[in-house]
């Protein structure tokens, strides 16, 4: 990530306490509880999801957990939904620490946890929900023409699912309250500050392209650290390769 001096001068400082694997750890947990909730109580009235969820009065009475503890809520009740979900979370967030390193995973997960942290405690609402869709948007951006076959049939690029997400988090924000509207400005500002560079880089590439076709291959300069554009159709995702 070029562009990005401020990181490379915390990575130096601080890059020694990066907790390396940090979204097996997570996986890992988020399963452990997804497994209490399904065999404890199947009704799902009071799991122990329901005991780890952010709660603000909870939290202002004692319940201290529940400011970290509401990142293992699991996506789903249902086994298998559980199961798929945290294994792509697992492909994604252990590509983009390896594509990164553990330091630089490490900050692009705790700022939007911090972010989410601090939206809950004064709107009274957070969530994991919109910060993992963050990972997913990052992993999209560096990867954008990965294949991922949709029903374990259908292939199709990440490019487009990921506008398809762009597409569901804007019709959220339009008919949402404001605690998640604020929730997911919140959980996209990691990604803007990760990306901006490399953003602003591919819409001007955009633009350039469509004022002058012809000059397609002749534009190969001053590009960023990834190289892998949304418009191209080559995939060079180093950790899939078919």
């Amino acid at each position: 990530m070029n562009n990005n001096n401020w990181l490379n001068k915390l990575e130096r400082r601080f890059g020694k306490i990066a907790i390396p694997n940090l979204m097996t750890i997570l996986i890992f947990g988020m399963a452990i509880v997804a497994v209490i909730d399904i065999f404890t109580n199947p009704n799902y009235e009071t799991n122990l999801s329901s005991l780890i969820a952010f709660d603000k009065d909870a939290i202002l009475h004692g319940q201290i957990w529940r400011v970290v503890t509401f990142i293992f809520i699991p996506p789903g009740y249902s086994i298998l939904t559980v199961a798929f979900t945290l294994y792509f979370y697992w492909i994604i967030g252990t590509a983009l620490e390896a594509q990164w390193g553990s330091f630089r995973f490490n900050v692009y997960y705790f700022a939007g946890m911090i972010g989410s942290i601090i939206c809950g405690l004064i709107t009274g609402y957070a969530t994991s929900y919109f910060l993992n869709l963050s990972l997913f948007l990052a992993y999209a951006t560096l990867f954008p023409n990965h294949k991922v076959y949709l029903f374990f049939i259908l292939p199709i690029k990440l490019k487009w699912l990921a506008l398809v997400d762009l597409l569901y988090l804007t019709y959220l924000f339009v008919f949402s309250p404001w605690s998640q509207r604020i929730a997911i400005l919140v959980s996209l500002l990691n990604f803007l500050v990760f990306f901006i560079p490399e953003l602003w880089y591919m819409i001007k590439m955009f633009f350039t392209r469509m004022r002058n076709k012809s000059k397609k291959k002749q534009m190969s300069g001053d590009q960023p650290s990834w190289k892998n554009h949304w418009w191209d159709d080559n995939d060079n995702d180093p950790f899939h390769k078919n």
